[in-house]
């Protein structure tokens, strides 16, 4: 008998209250008329549509150091072209001053790095189906990876403001070989094949969903151990791998009672990591986001020590803690370039890594020069009350302001470019390729998400259906058509009510809606000074229609607000 897992499955109540709202959008322009009849009712609803303009903003030099999580591997996208994710890593041992007795000596080294899953089933006899989360491109294609030893240090300190931490940036243009992977650390560029040591693993792989299952003991005494799906490379002398024992001989256990292995800041300077280069094996590629934070992710090494007669059997563990950074070669076949800030743009081009992203200007870019948007004015006097006499806004007892009209639902209306996406059927799972597809909004002057993302009430741990009432979720109007919805409902009624600052947007897509925190742009010359992680961390792409009058007004990225006014006003 199996016991089955549905992930994506959500509680009535949520589906009821979701409905509710989705009732509530399509409806509330008519419930004064159908309730009160329009001659009886003293309040009317209607719509309106704000002026905005939308452009694209190329983006480089972002902080790859400090992700949640990193990808890895070779990704061909549709729309953008390729790029092949490389890492670079510290690893710590867990515990420093070892005592490796006398005669330590190796037996096997085990890499072990879970890839994010899912647990689908379990069969009566413990074995559990498995399917993996994170993986991008062609799930059959090969990986070719060559794990080397790195020379570089990965400081912890900026050397020119000690009280900071050092932060890496991406490299992608501009490079001398285009087959290196590169990086910035804000006063030089580096590159990471320039400063390779040995070879540690050289392999070819295509990522497994299979759990890993160890056998121990012999006869009655045998211990089977379950593992979740893992990049798993075991070294040992069974396998002719001398050369691999020996590196970690010399390198760890020939070491005992040196200086390098009583702390971590010794150990960093003399070991300083691995560097994990991928390299495309064929045509197609895939890529996937592996956690190196996991507790399960190590590098274990098994050695037996003491006399002869007494021999036992030990390990020393190494975590992949410390800095560690994302780089990126990037062979896109879209040139990005900063957008028309006056008139908005025609088509919107959202790339993750160092790609692009789209800015939200609303009411209109701010033409007089006054910091305000031209349209901005005329909104809030729609809004707000005004005296008759003089004009000025009018206040009640508590010193706020008298409105004339109440905000119901706000939202950016955005249309994927369907003669420019890719809306072809996935061979691999039978859905369309853009169909789970996310558009994350935040707060460019605060780095921040926006008010209605926080006041979301439909936050879980499956990021698809997470925040869907604030980041609506890719809306399918036909099999080639699709738009989605960016709530902005409260953030209106606090610049109304609040006088609250107008903030730009910026646009990314996203994975995972759920990841708020934000990666630096180097020496930004603009308001863009950060950038949601969330956007790096994924691979992939879509295109969108833009806000410029030349594109059909049928799908121009509009700013729709609904509205209930007294009919005293």
């Amino acid at each position: 008998m199996k016991k089955i897992y549905k992930a994506l499955e959500l509680p009535v109540i949520f589906i009821l209250i979701l409905i509710s709202f989705i009732a509530c959008d399509k409806d509330f322009n008519t419930i004064d008329s159908d309730v009160l009849g329009n001659e009886n009712a003293n309040f009317f609803s209607d719509s309106s549509v704000i002026k905005i303009s939308a452009y694209n903003k190329k983006l480089e030099a972002l902080q790859i150091n400090n992700l949640a999580s990193n990808l890895l591997g070779v990704f061909n996208d549709p729309e953008y072209g390729k790029t092949t994710a490389s890492i670079v890593t510290q690893v710590t041992p867990n515990s420093f001053n070892e005592n490796f007795d006398v005669n330590p000596v190796i037996d096997s080294v085990v890499f072990n790095i879970p890839y994010f899953n899912t647990a689908i089933s379990i069969e009566d006899d413990g074995t559990t189906t498995y399917q993996l989360d994170s993986i991008y491109g062609d799930l059959d294609s090969k990986i070719k990876l060559t794990i080397y030893q790195n020379k570089y240090y990965l400081r912890d300190f900026n050397p020119s403001d000690i009280n900071t931490s050092q932060n890496y940036y991406s490299k992608t243009e501009n490079l001398l070989d285009a087959t290196h992977n590169y990086a910035l650390n804000g006063s030089q560029e580096i590159d990471f094949d320039n400063h390779i040591g040995e070879i540690i693993i050289d392999t070819t792989f295509t990522p497994s969903a299979n759990e890993i299952v160890l056998k121990t003991g012999e006869s009655d005494n045998i211990v089977y151990t379950r593992l979740t799906p893992a990049f798993r490379v075991s070294f040992n002398d069974l396998n002719d791998d001398e050369d691999e024992i020996a590196f970690w001989q010399q390198t760890i256990l020939d070491k005992a009672d040196d200086e390098v292995l009583s702390n971590s800041n010794n150990f960093r300077n003399y070991f300083r990591g691995l560097y994990f280069k991928v390299q495309e094996e064929d045509d197609n590629g895939n890529m996937f986001l592996i956690n190196l934070e996991s507790n399960d992710a190590n590098i274990t090494i098994y050695y037996t020590k003491g006399e002869d007669g007494s021999r036992i059997q030990d390990e020393y563990v190494l975590n992949f803690t410390g800095n560690k950074l994302n780089t990126f070669i990037n062979e896109f076949n879209v040139p990005f370039a900063n957008g028309d800030m006056d008139n908005g743009d025609e088509t919107l081009y959202l790339k993750g890594l160092e790609g692009s992203m789209a800015i939200v200007d609303l009411f209109g870019p701010d033409l007089n020069g006054d910091m305000v948007p031209d349209e901005l004015d005329e909104f809030l006097k729609d809004y707000r009350k005004t005296d008759d006499i003089t004009g000025e806004y009018v206040y009640d007892e508590n010193g706020d302001y008298v409105l004339k009209r109440l905000i119901n639902e706000a939202h950016l209306t955005i249309y994927e470019d369907e003669t420019k996406v890719t809306n072809s059927i996935n061979e691999i799972n039978g859905e369309i390729y853009h169909k789970y597809d996310r558009i994350y909004a935040y707060d460019i002057k605060n780095n921040s998400t926006t008010i209605d993302y926080t006041v979301d009430p439909f936050e879980n741990n499956v990021a698809i259906s997470s925040r869907i009432f604030s980041l609506g979720q890719r809306d399918s109007i036909s099999p080639t058509k699709a738009k989605y919805k960016i709530r902005l409902t409260e953030h209106l009624n606090n610049i109304i009510q609040n006088d609250s600052t107008n903030y730009q947007l910026g646009l990314v897509l996203s994975t995972n809606v759920n990841y708020t925190s934000n990666s630096e742009v180097l020496n930004s010359t603009d308001n863009v000074t950060a950038v949601p992680s969330a956007s790096i961390i994924s691979p992939r792409g879509t295109i969108l229609y833009g806000s410029n009058e030349n594109v059909n007004d049928d799908r121009r990225l509009k700013l729709k607000i609904f509205y209930t006014e007294s009919k005293e006003n």
